[in-house]
């Protein structure tokens, strides 16, 4: 299996308390993610503060006509500093992925760091190639555009 690994980084201009109580409501996730994908959470999501050994389970269509069910964990959670999410059911053959949050003089720089294997060896890494990161980059520039398009963020 191999393991791939992407990285981004956001500043945003705006609180971290405020940073903080918008990114650790899974109920957001909808807002960080493109439209076409038809993000949705299923199943009862109460309480909508995120903690460690939340389940989270949704729908997401990555690809025209290709719908998944995708389960993750939380799995660890510290107030105002990261939070991990890990896939339990899914598309991918491993899903972890590092939510960490920095308070700086005059705002919040975000951390995202993935890490990720897909399954079917060779074929897994050659759909890799052609598109499956390429579509996982777009996510994550679509999600610093919505991100910097909040309400609580200065422009």
């Amino acid at each position: 299996m191999y393991i791939y690994k992407l990285e981004r980084s956001t500043f945003l201009k705006a609180n971290l308390d405020e940073v903080w109580e918008f990114f650790s409501k899974p109920e957001n996730l909808n807002t960080l993610t493109p439209p076409s994908m038809h993000f949705e959470i299923i199943g009862d999501q109460a309480p909508a503060k995120m903690f460690a050994g939340q389940i989270i389970c949704y729908k997401i269509s990555p690809f025209q006509g290709i719908r998944f069910r995708w389960t993750t964990e939380i799995t660890h959670c510290v107030d105002k500093t990261y939070f991990i999410d890990e896939q339990r059911f899914g598309p991918y053959s491993f899903w972890h992925h590092l939510h960490r949050y920095e308070k700086k003089e005059d705002g919040v720089m975000m951390f995202d760091t993935i890490h990720y294997a897909l399954p079917a060896g060779f074929i897994g890494r050659l759909m890799h190639r052609l598109f499956i990161r390429k579509k996982l980059e777009s996510i994550f520039d679509f999600r610093e555009e919505a991100s910097q398009s909040l309400p609580f963020v200065k422009r």
